[in-house]
């Protein structure tokens, strides 16, 4: 035994070394990772941790890999440490190649959510830069694979024609499907064009109508007002003819519509109908002083319609934003029907008339 430690004991002692290294590396590692997870959330309490714990994990698996590499040098002949030693540089490479990716690509994203957050504080369009984000981190993540790519000689020719640029449209077209670039090309034709931006309350049908929240490359996600989230492929959307309620000016005329019967007094209806519009909060003075001067009311209620059972009246009620226009019409409805009811004004019910024949000789 004391001659095969006397023989090998430069090779133990080698080995205990690397031991002891990956340890302390490991260490260190887990060490560094909770001082910074603990300064960054002190200073971002609202940060996504899931890229330091990623960086943790692959550095430390760095470490062993590279470890036990190392120690495989103690049990390889000496024609092949030039291969091991290759091998080594390549996961040397490839570890900090992914290292560097991740932190780039977490340190633009976190560049670009503060950039957001202080242009939506200000008041100013943030669009663009939600946009770009996603662009940047893909980006980056994509230019790491390919510099991964590099170190891999059966892949290096191919890796080098992307990195010229020449191969990079045939690469997207060859692996992507039209549906994906649609959508793509779509988004860049929406950020550069912007029918709508991050913000804006659209509506594409009678079931989505909502508030832009995020535009990304290849979907437009839109929160109505049940708190529903709708994603909208952007090849869809920019296919669809879409309301922009925030689009220029913000004002909104809504129809506020009763129905009332034949036998009901029409003018106290209507003035009935002109008052509980004008007396709400919400109601915008859309007149121009001409009008005002020639006593044009604000609120002006017409009949515009007649039907089987009941004649429709209607009042246009403007508002400043179509949010405030919604809550106008929805409080006069009921404020309008108790003044009704109390006026003996009588919101009908459809009428059907039914005539019954006796058959003769029938008694």
């Amino acid at each position: 035994m004391e001659e095969y430690f006397k023989t090998h004991s430069s090779d133990l002692i080698y080995g205990a070394v690397i031991i002891l290294a990956v340890a302390v590396l490991y260490l260190l590692t887990n060490l560094l990772h909770k001082w910074l997870l603990k300064r960054r959330l002190n200073k971002f309490a609202s940060l996504n941790t899931t890229p330091i714990n990623l960086v943790k994990r692959v550095v430390n698996t760095l470490w062993i890999v590279l470890g036990l590499i190392a120690l495989t040098f103690i049990f390889v002949e000496e024609e092949e440490f030039a291969a091991m030693n290759e091998h080594f540089k390549l996961v040397l490479y490839l570890g900090f190649v992914a290292i560097i990716t991740i932190v780039a690509a977490t340190s633009s994203n976190m560049w670009f959510t503060r950039s957001i957050r202080r242009k939506t504080q200000t008041g100013d369009d943030p669009t663009n830069f939600k946009f770009l984000r996603y662009v940047s981190v893909y980006g980056i993540y994509i230019t790491g694979a390919l510099f991964g790519l590099l170190a891999i000689p059966s892949l290096h020719g191919v890796a080098q024609t992307i990195l010229g640029g020449a191969g990079v449209i045939a690469l997207i077209v060859g692996v992507s499907s039209q549906e994906a670039l649609s959508n793509l090309v779509g988004g860049l034709f929406i950020i550069s064009f912007k029918p709508f931006k991050v913000g804006d309350v659209i509506e594409i049908s009678d079931t989505m109508i909502g508030t832009v929240t995020d535009i990304t490359l290849r979907h437009t996600v839109i929160r109505n007002f049940k708190n529903r989230m709708i994603v909208i492929p952007n090849s869809i959307i920019n296919k669809e003819k879409l309301v922009n309620y925030d689009l220029g000016e913000q004002k909104c005329c809504e129809y506020v519509e009763m129905s009332i019967s034949y036998d009901s007094n029409v003018d106290l209806a209507k003035t009935i109908m002109q008052e509980e519009c004008e007396k709400h909060p919400l109601i915008y003075d859309n007149r121009t002083e001409l009008e005002k001067q020639d006593g044009i009311p604000m609120v002006k209620v017409a009949l515009v319609q007649f039907d089987d059972s009941s004649v429709k009246l209607r009042a246009w009620a403007w508002a400043q934003t179509f949010g405030d226009s919604i809550a106008l019409k929805r409080d006069v409805f009921e404020s309008i029907k108790k003044r009704f009811d109390t006026k003996g004004i009588e919101i009908p019910f459809p009428y059907r008339t039914i005539v019954v024949k006796n058959k003769e000789g029938s008694k």
